[in-house]
């Protein structure tokens, strides 16, 4: 596992969630999971699913695609 996709994806989604003015105990209630698992994919402490990303794009309300824009 290359830990360092899982931490610039962790800091994309971190941007994301600071951008729309969100808490992580925000964002967690939006996708049902608990807040320290927002914390450990900012952290980029989890490899998350794809499911989970799905679910984080769209409480963010921002295409996919958007997620992973941290690599360009």
């Amino acid at each position: 596992m290359n830990t360092k996709i899982l931490a610039r994806l962790g800091e994309q989604l971190k941007f994301l969630r600071k951008d729309k003015g969100y808490t992580q105990e925000e964002l967690a209630e939006k996708v049902g999971v608990h807040q320290t698992y927002i914390g450990k994919i900012e952290s980029g402490k989890s490899n998350i699913s794809t499911m989970m990303l799905f679910k984080l794009s769209r409480a963010l309300g921002v295409n996919l695609s958007k997620i992973f824009e941290f690599d360009k």
